[in-house]
């Protein structure tokens, strides 16, 4: 049996933010416009460069983030994200808001 190889909008989503990195990324640089990879290591608990690193790349590749380098001495690297990541961010938002919603009607639960 042949699997339908395009992908479906589901997986795409997984793809883009099924790791617990990029979620955290696209928010820090909602709360702050345009971040430096160092400011971005240092404000993201936990994670390593090369992870950051990596998911940085990923983001830029879905076109969610920019990535702008300024040839001076030197040289700095800026993100920030695009009108694409900005228009994700009110969905990652809700949901936010419903984990949040859950996870409190079952510690109310669990508390009864």
């Amino acid at each position: 049996m042949i699997k339908n190889r395009k992908k479906t909008a589901m997986r795409q989503l997984l793809d883009r933010l099924g790791d617990k990195w990029s979620v955290l990324v696209l928010e820090k640089l909602e709360n702050n416009n345009t971040m430096r990879f160092m400011d971005l290591y240092r404000n993201i608990d936990h994670i390593s460069q090369k992870v950051l690193s990596e998911t940085l790349h990923k983001l830029e590749d879905d076109q969610l983030i920019t990535r702008t380098i300024y040839y001076e001495v030197p040289p700095r690297v800026e993100y920030s994200l695009t009108p694409k990541g900005k228009s994700l961010l009110p969905h990652i938002k809700n949901l936010e808001n419903w984990v949040s919603q859950y996870q409190n009607n079952e510690n109310q639960n669990n508390n009864t």
